[in-house]
């Protein structure tokens, strides 16, 4: 059997996408935002419509398919689609809307007639959104790893893979230059360095919205004047990670003027001349779910307990760019030389998340 993946709208680069909220901040947004804004609500519509045609299959096909709503980047082989359907004897039928955020909205707008058994994709800053609304069912698989215990933070959640969010360096242009590279978090509120920083918009993307938390956990409530110091002291603000990773950062076959920018731990795999500090980690983990009313509860269980399987763990690497919860799974050699995850993550409870509140203060910051 083949794995049929349904993706009617690519909402913009994966895991970009936020939880559409009051504040997004309409009135802050320019003509060519505005616009950008509008094509992925459209589109968000379309994909209700879309996702909602899915739920009328017949019960022939729903006894024998397993349907998982996934982010974008979700990638499985041939080989591994192949075990898994027939270790499961289900088919395989996957959803992809968009990035975490997009699946949040999708759950809940859906909440009373699901067209997935399962999902896939929701991360640390989105999940308290998912379970406040309770759409998910309690379940603890049999296979969660030892390691991976210390990352549940709800029944209804299985930690599938995890990463970090740093900030990178470009260690050449600092060498070249002279320039003692920062070495905390702290550090980054110095003019002299400030400046050289391309952060992302936390109200636009995924990574952006993770080192707001990032600031809220370690400054509380002063969270905004370390903001505020890095904007006046001329830190850039790109509006999404490829903006700022490929146009703005000196280094990663870009030319731009800023030789720090935020991205992931793993970036420097791919990137030889840099590195990442890390002091301003912060550890963003994957869940899994089994969808509440969902047709097919124990394929959706089978699903997360295949993802947590040897195989699928060990090449999360390479087919998805995360790190596996289970700790005895070997990282690839590259990984393990430069871009292992920090040692010191910032680590944020998503019950302290507030993220309306946290985007409304940004907004505000002058």
């Amino acid at each position: 059997m083949t794995m049929q993946t349904l993706e009617p709208a690519r909402l913009g680069p994966a895991k970009e996408v936020g939880i559409l909220s009051d504040s997004a901040s309409w009135q802050s947004l320019s003509p060519p935002d505005m616009e950008e804004h509008m094509k992925k609500i459209v589109g968000m519509v379309a994909v209700a419509s879309l996702l909602a045609a899915c739920g009328s299959s017949d019960s022939d096909e729903e006894a024998t398919t397993v349907t998982i709503l996934t982010h974008d980047s979700f990638v499985l082989s041939e080989e591994q689609i192949a075990q898994f359907e027939e270790e499961s004897g289900y088919e395989l039928q996957t959803i992809a809307p968009g990035d975490g955020g997009v699946l949040v909205n999708q759950l809940i707008l859906n909440k009373d007639n699901p067209v997935a058994d399962g999902v896939y994709g929701l991360d640390t800053f989105i999940v308290g959104t998912v379970l406040e609304d309770d759409v998910l069912d309690p379940y603890t698989s049999d296979s969660l790893p030892e390691s991976a215990k210390q990352l549940v933070v709800d029944e209804r959640l299985t930690p599938i893979d995890q990463g970090d969010v740093c900030v990178n360096v470009d260690t050449a242009w600092f060498e070249q230059h002279g320039i003692d590279a920062p070495a905390e978090l702290d550090d980054l509120r110095q003019p002299e360095y400030a400046e050289l920083l391309a952060v992302i918009d936390p109200a636009a993307s995924s990574p952006g919205f993770a080192f707001l938390a990032a600031t809220a956990t370690v400054y509380g409530d002063d969270w905004p004047a370390f903001w505020g110091d890095l904007l006046s002291g001329g830190a850039r603000v790109s509006s999404g990670w490829s903006d700022a990773y490929y146009a703005d950062f000196s280094a990663a076959g870009g030319e731009g003027p800023y030789p720090l920018v935020l991205s992931y731990s793993s970036s420097p795999a791919a990137a030889p001349g840099t590195t990442y500090m890390p002091d301003t980690c912060v550890r963003q983990v994957e869940y899994a779910g089994v969808v509440k009313g969902g047709q097919n509860s124990e394929g959706a269980q089978a699903f997360i307990d295949f993802m947590l399987s040897e195989g699928v763990q060990e090449g999360l690497p390479e087919s998805m760019y995360m790190y596996p919860v289970d700790d005895s799974v070997a990282l690839p050699e590259e990984w393990q030389q430069v871009a292992s995850l920090s040692d010191t993550p910032i680590v944020v409870d998503p019950e302290t998340i507030d993220r309306a509140a946290w985007l409304d203060t940004f907004a505000d910051l002058p």
